[in-house]
């Protein structure tokens, strides 16, 4: 179902190897049968995540887009948002009943963040195997996106992390921004950030 105002475009940011491709992935399976919609990735140098969707075959590969951003991944979905507009246009282009547009940014640190101009609405991935102490530093991408999605905490016990206080940690972090905790490789998780989809972003799907 076409939106009049545009696809919606949801921003996936988070550090290297937290899960963003993984979650890109996993969201493509479950909506693209239920949905117009495509996927816009954001390698530094490479376009490695956009040729990894398309090997996967989640998505037809005229609606995948891979954006070589250079040395500094943040100002991409920031400050000069103009390359991952560009590539936004193209696809409309293409594919004028698009409903949704999956925007994954390069790795980067917990103080990136997408602007407004660019994503409607902004997901972020943290691993529950970079520490304990992810939560408690509170950068923009854990205390401001519209979804924090807290990754791979099947390996809490392997890495000397007490899940039950990283959910408590994560609780105080977004105070009442919502959060899934999850294992995305395993598709746990997957559910709810699709839930959320429906709800904030006013995703119709069939």
């Amino acid at each position: 179902m076409t939106n009049p105002n545009g696809p919606l475009r949801v921003g996936i940011g988070g550090p290297v190897g937290a899960g963003k491709t993984t979650l890109t992935e996993h969201l493509c399976r479950a909506l693209a049968n239920r949905c117009s919609m495509a996927a816009i990735t954001n390698d530094i140098y490479t376009r490695e995540d956009a040729d990894y969707l398309t090997r996967a075959q989640v998505l037809p590969a005229a609606r995948i887009r891979g954006v070589e951003t250079g040395g500094c991944p943040h100002t991409a979905i920031r400050e000069d948002a103009s390359i991952n507009l560009a590539a936004i246009a193209d696809l409309r282009a293409n594919f004028p009943d698009l409903d949704l547009i999956l925007i994954e940014s390069g790795g980067d640190n917990l103080a990136a963040t997408f602007s407004p101009e660019l994503a409607d609405i902004t997901i972020y991935v943290i691993d529950t195997a970079a520490g304990q102490d992810i939560p408690r530093k509170r950068g923009p991408g854990v205390t401001r996106s519209d979804l924090l999605v807290v990754n791979k905490t099947d390996l809490a016990p392997y890495v000397g992390v007490d899940l039950a206080l990283l959910e408590s940690d994560t609780k105080t972090a977004r105070q009442h921004r919502p959060y899934v905790l999850a294992q995305l490789r395993n598709g746990k998780g997957i559910e709810q950030v699709v839930a959320f989809l429906e709800r904030e972003g006013g995703l119709v799907l069939s």
